[in-house]
């Protein structure tokens, strides 16, 4: 049977602003990838020195899982009835370059440690003791389809109760993360999940609020 599920809550960090349900947050428009990723996580003034030591993507995916679920209930379920799943088109290619160019030299431990690119779904997990559901999926682009299909499965058939999904992505210079919360109880401000929605939101256009 098909429930309506719905979009609780969403994050966009791109072009170094950072939004939550439409609304910039935070901005730092003149900053390199590396100082505007640590800008922000200081701008949310959270205590958490293992960010740090994370790559790029793992801090922009830890960030914006950050922002998503703030004043969220998302501490009223299970760990296990919370689920993760993320895309991206590059995996984890600015992290193994990286790793690449210290192999000329001396490896780099720090850096080999990210050459996956789940790492970032274990840090999120990790920081909101989630323990449902997670995967990380490679596309060449944004595939709302294969998204709403997939947390729909998991959560109509009682796989979960929430998840967290969308795109988290860096090389280089560029990056984008969208991450959705999408819960089966509507609640204010929520919209349908659905790919229209999904689209729509990734590219910043007009949401169908119906």
């Amino acid at each position: 049977m098909y429930i309506n599920n719905n979009i609780t809550s969403y994050c966009t960090i791109s072009k170094n602003v950072i939004y939550k349900n439409e609304v910039p947050v935070f901005e730092d428009r003149g900053a390199d990838v590396p100082s505007f990723l640590l800008s922000a996580y200081q701008f949310l003034e959270v205590t958490y020195p293992k960010f740090y030591k994370m790559d790029n993507l793992s801090k922009l995916g830890w960030l914006a899982a950050e922002v998503l679920l703030r004043g969220t209930d998302i501490k009223s379920y299970a760990p296990e009835q919370v689920g993760l799943i993320l895309t991206n088109a590059n995996a984890s290619l600015d992290s193994d370059l990286k790793y690449m160019e210290s192999v000329n030299d001396i490896p780099s431990p720090a850096l080999f440690v990210y050459t996956l690119p789940n790492i970032v779904t274990g840090e999120i997990c990790i920081r909101n003791n989630f323990k449902g559901e997670d995967a990380f999926f490679i596309f060449e682009k944004f595939d709302a389809a294969f998204i709403e299909t997939y947390v729909n499965n998991l959560l109509n058939n009682g796989i979960l109760e929430a998840c967290i999904c969308g795109w988290v992505d860096v090389l280089g210079d560029d990056y984008k993360a969208v991450l959705f919360l999408v819960e089966k109880e509507e609640k204010a401000n929520s919209v349908q999940f659905s790919k229209k929605n999904l689209n729509n939101i990734f590219d910043n256009l007009i949401i169908d609020k119906i």
